[in-house]
C-alpha cells in the first residue's frame, strides 16, 4: 500500500514543538533521535495505531527555513486532524490553549473550525460528515 508517512514541519525548537503536538494537540511522540550534526529525527502523530501520517519536527536550518516557520502554506489551511468527536478535542485543545481562529461551523462536508498552530500554521479541526 502506498501512503504519504510524514510530511516536514519547519519549527523553531524541537523541545516546544514536541510540547505543543503531544500536550496541547494529544499527538504522541513517535522518535526523537539525535543525529551526527546536531540536529534530531523528530517525529510526531495524532493516531494511536500508527497508521496516519507524521510530522517531521525538523528545526530550521538557516535564514531562508526560520523564515518559513509559521508560514509554510502561504497562510492557507495546510492540515486537516480529522476527529471522531469533534466536541471532546475541540475543548480539549481550547482547554490546552490552542488558539482557533474562529467558531465551529457545520459544513455538507462535516464540522469544523480553523486553529492555528504554536507558529500560526493554520489547521483545521474536522469531523467528517457521515
Amino acid at each position: 500500500m502506498r501512503r504519504i508517512a510524514l510530511v516536514t514541519l519547519v519549527v523553531d525548537d524541537y523541545d516546544t514543538a514536541i510540547r505543543f503536538y503531544t500536550d496541547a494537540l494529544g499527538f504522541r511522540l513517535v522518535a526523537d533521535e539525535p543525529r551526527g550534526d546536531g540536529s534530531r529525527w523528530v517525529v510526531v502523530e495524532p493516531g494511536a495505531d500508527g497508521h496516519g501520517t507524521g510530522l517531521l519536527l525538523a528545526r530550521a536550518k538557516d535564514e531562508a527555513q526560520r523564515g518559513r516557520v509559521g508560514d509554510q502554506t502561504g497562510g492557507r489551511v495546510g492540515f486537516f486532524l480529522h476527529t471522531d468527536d469533534f466536541a471532546r478535542d475541540h475543548a480539549r485543545m481550547t482547554a490546552a490553549g490552542v488558539t482557533f481562529l474562529e467558531e465551529p461551523r457545520h459544513e455538507p462536508y462535516g464540522t469544523v473550525a480553523v486553529f492555528q498552530d504554536l507558529y500560526g500554521n493554520r489547521w483545521d479541526l474536522l469531523q467528517p460528515a457521515e
